[in-house]
């Protein structure tokens, strides 16, 4: 059963079962309170009414994101539930879900409702999709959905085969299928050099095990070739 779990002061996060081509991955749903008070859900999962008890108990969900072309399948049971949220989402999605064309598309400026809460990022040069992202400032915490999986020992054993034959095991990474639709190397660079300049400390990830400290470090390691 998801459980609404805290991370920092005004960041939450609840988990949820996923299979991808039958391997389970699970899913992630990263909870943040904005400036004024509301809540965001970042890629919001299944909403038990365990779930939307513990979100209404700590505010009012007002704000609800799809930061890729593949994280939506729940949103429409989210804007159900709350039903004076406002969607938005990232570039492309809206050609895939024409009924999100009265949401707000993401850019590199936060909207208004929740400026200064958030710095996005539109994570471009990739051919196939395009993701934002998201940095906390107060809480140094960089919010992502597949532009870093985190697969290891923690993982069930099916995860675990194909993180290796990935080589992604153990190592928090960009899926290299994902990776290689990076072509557009100017586009690429600019969004990793920037990406990198922020200063975060810990990574709420939709997929696998949170890194909870040096994850900078990280990211400079494992998306050096981005800046390539």
């Amino acid at each position: 059963m998801s459980e609404l779990r805290p991370w920092s002061d005004g960041i939450w996060f609840a988990e949820a079962p996923l299979r991808f081509y039958g391997i389970p991955f699970g899913t992630r749903m990263t909870v943040v309170r904005t400036s004024d008070g509301s809540l965001l859900l970042h890629s919001p999962i299944p909403l038990s009414a365990r779930l939307r008890a513990q979100l209404d108990a700590i505010g009012r969900v007002r704000h609800v994101v799809a930061p890729n072309k593949l994280h939506h399948l729940f949103l429409a049971g989210a804007l159900a539930a709350y039903p004076e949220a406002r969607a938005y989402f990232a570039p492309g999605l809206v050609e895939k879900r024409p009924e999100l064309a009265g949401g707000e598309p993401l850019s590199d400026v936060a909207p208004a409702a929740w400026a200064g809460t958030f710095e996005p990022l539109v994570v471009c040069g990739s051919r196939v999709m395009q993701e934002v992202v998201f940095l906390h400032p107060s809480s140094r915490t960089l919010i992502v959905a597949d532009l870093c999986e985190h697969f290891g020992a923690h993982s069930p054993w099916p995860t675990r085969v194909v993180a290796r034959l990935a080589r992604m095991y153990g190592r928090p990474r960009m899926p290299p299928d994902w990776q290689l639709s990076f072509r557009d190397r100017a586009a690429r660079r600019s969004s990793f050099e920037r990406l990198l300049a922020w200063d975060f400390d810990r990574v709420i990830l939709a997929h696998g095990a949170l890194l909870r400290g040096g994850a900078k470090r990280v990211f400079e390691r494992e998306y050096a070739w981005a800046l390539a």
